[in-house]
């Protein structure tokens, strides 16, 4: 049974749903919620500029100067920043012992794709150039950033760059085409997502262009030669069929896939790290992979 503390949070969430207000407001909304928390505590953020795409880098005490890891963040391709996800960013940097770069990707509709995808590309071609060792790089993130972190391996993957050690995506919007079954079966019982905001949302991302796009929509991209893939998702979210027919196609490519479905939790639940004991656990299983696929400072 899910804890008190997470029935909670989720009956709060429901209870101040924002996504009936104009973008710009929702927008700007979220930015103020995340401005209002608290500060995480022995941690660093450090603005950076990664080949014209701003970003910044978020360093919890004691991780290592060379592991590191790419977040892209989720919010439906149109919402959403580095800062709403520090939370999550700072956990990750704590429990796998890594620095992360949280990219602040263009969102759409002012800039549809692919240019989401061309940031996303050229922050991983960047830490490569910048010397950062592919063994010692994973890529991660969630929702549309798990979607788009597989989409960015497959454009870099076919751009000849080298792979990263390892990936994670949570809760993935990899299909923009919305036609899988728990689109309609889980829409009840998902308090974060609905099929209508997603579709608007992927007009905005689109901008005209076929949803079965492969670096739009990676349920429909080949997948040989990815690194090893952790997908996690919740069995309440109507994107549980992308994250499990994304892993399908993995596995059918070659990919070595580890998918973990946690029946009764909701959409990229890890954000309630430090709030709620389910968050804590999804954060630290994250971790745990990230550490097995990169190596420690002392077997490097």
């Amino acid at each position: 049974m899910p804890s008190p503390a997470f029935e909670a949070i989720v009956e709060l969430m429901a209870a101040n749903d924002d996504h009936e207000l104009p973008l710009p407001e929702r927008r700007a909304a979220m930015e103020r919620g995340a401005a209002s928390m608290p500060q995480p505590a022995n941690t660093t953020f450090v603005d950076v500029d990664a080949a014209g795409v701003p970003g910044e880098w978020v360093t919890a005490t004691g991780a290592a100067d060379d592991r590191a890891l790419l977040y892209l963040h989720g919010g439906s391709y149109s919402a959403c920043s580095p800062r709403t996800h520090r939370r999550l960013t700072t956990a990750l940097s704590k429990e796998a012992g890594v620095r992360v770069l949280a990219a602040d990707y263009r969102l759409a509709p002012e800039n549809p794709f692919p240019a989401a995808l061309e940031d996303a590309v050229a922050v991983y071609r960047w830490l490569i150039d910048g010397g950062t060792a592919p063994e010692h790089l994973a890529v991660a993130g969630d929702s549309a950033g798990g979607g788009l972190t597989i989409a960015m391996l497959v454009a870099a993957h076919d751009a000849g760059l080298p792979m990263p050690a390892a990936a994670v995506v949570i809760s993935p919007w990899a299909d923009l085409e919305l036609g899988s079954d728990s689109m309609t079966s889980k829409a009840g019982v998902d308090p974060m997502l609905s099929p209508q905001r997603l579709k608007e949302n992927a007009d905005r991302y689109l901008g005209g262009r076929d949803p079965r796009t492969p670096l739009a929509s990676p349920v429909h991209a080949d997948l040989t030669g990815l690194p090893p893939l952790l997908v996690h998702v919740g069995g309440r979210e109507i994107l549980l069929d992308d994250a499990k027919q994304l892993a399908e196609r993995a596995t059918s490519d070659g990919v070595d896939v580890t998918l973990e479905v946690y029946e009764e939790m909701i959409h990229v639940w890890h954000i309630l790290v430090g709030l709620a004991p389910e968050g804590d656990e999804a954060v630290r299983r994250v971790a745990e992979f990230l550490r097995g696929h990169l190596p420690s400072p002392d077997r490097a």
